[in-house]
């Protein structure tokens, strides 16, 4: 049954579409083809060709079966890199300077021959007195004064009074000095204790001269200065 009705297929194409054969070659199997091997087109609108039972999706064609060809992806373009920047290094840091140390010194004394400060029983100042006591005021640069003591001491010739009021006077010419030296006065206290605090012995200096008595009372006549305070460190 199955190839009468094959035949009779094949004999109705023919007498509908004279000159109609089936296509042999492998180009055009699938579909029907005039005597010349042109595919027969359904319609002259459609342009489709007319298929047989070979054809298969595999066998199509793009003269009667236009075959839709996807649209290319777009290809993603990647943005150009940033353009580089050279790195500036930062300047470095300045350390920081300590800030100075305050340091509490300890008591400094200086005791001054009086004979290198003053003329013998005289209490003003020897010119060749001052560059002494200012390179002393030197090594105090850069003190918080505290205090300043100065002590006024004489040898033993003489009365109580007199040499009392003596190395007062002495005293007082050493701290007057110190104050225009910079020194504040208020941080300056100057006093006498005369004979009572010798150097030398009651049993020293006993000869008979004078003259070799007050050389070798020397070290008694003496102007001491005491001084306390705050120096910065390395002043």
């Amino acid at each position: 049954m199955i190839v009468i009705k094959r035949l009779v297929v094949v004999g109705i194409a023919s007498m509908v579409l004279p000159g109609l054969v089936a296509a042999q070659d492998s180009k055009s199997q699938g579909y029907l083809v005039d005597s010349y091997g042109n595919s027969i087109s359904t319609s002259s609108n459609t342009g489709l060709c007319w298929r047989t039972s070979d054809w298969t999706p595999a066998r199509a064609v793009a003269v009667c079966d236009p075959v839709d060809v996807p649209a290319p992806r777009p290809v993603a373009v990647a943005p150009p890199p940033p353009p580089r920047v050279a790195a500036v290094a930062a300047p470095p840091e300045k350390a920081a300077t300590p800030a100075p140390v305050p340091i509490k010194i300890v008591p400094q004394s200086i005791a001054f021959s009086a004979d290198a400060l003053f003329i013998f029983d005289q209490f003003a100042l020897k010119p060749e007195a001052k560059p002494v006591i200012d390179n002393f005021v030197r090594q105090l640069s850069g003190t918080q004064y505290d205090a300043i003591v100065v002590t006024g001491h004489t040898d033993r010739l003489g009365s109580t009074g007199y040499n009392q009021t003596l190395s007062e006077r002495r005293a007082g010419a050493l701290k007057d000095y110190l104050v225009n030296s910079g020194v504040p006065a208020n941080r300056i206290t100057a006093q006498g204790k005369g004979k009572t605090q010798p150097v030398t012995l009651p049993a020293d200096c006993t000869s008979a001269q004078i003259a070799t008595v007050i050389a070798c009372l020397q070290p008694d006549r003496r102007v001491h200065v005491e001084v306390r305070g705050t120096k910065i460190a390395g002043n």
